[in-house]
């Protein structure tokens, strides 16, 4: 039995998104998907409508996901100030943070 290679999604894996800390491979697809190249571009932006540009763009997308364009809009806007316990996305699953 031949096995199947996963598919892996080398531009997002490769792309800037991926210095923030954590950030799984699909988020960065997300991200770029709706146009977000670089960690800079997430200054500013608010998580909830970023999520809602990614659910138009692909309405199958997890909930959760949420949590990781948090987390990613966190880090862009405090890189010289970060708080170790809010760099994993599951520290995001309420607004509290913000």
């Amino acid at each position: 039995m031949e096995r199947k290679k996963k598919k892996v999604d080398y531009e997002a894996l490769n792309s800037r998104l991926m210095q923030i800390p954590k950030m799984d491979i699909a988020s960065a697809r997300d991200l770029l998907d709706i146009g977000i190249r670089d960690v800079f571009e997430l200054e500013g932006r608010s998580p909830e409508s970023l999520f809602e540009k990614i659910k138009k763009t692909n309405p199958r997308t997890d909930p959760k996901r949420i949590w990781s364009i948090r987390m990613a809009v966190y880090f862009a806007e405090n890189k010289n100030n970060l708080d170790p316990t809010k760099l994993h996305p599951w520290a995001w699953k309420e607004t509290s943070h913000a």
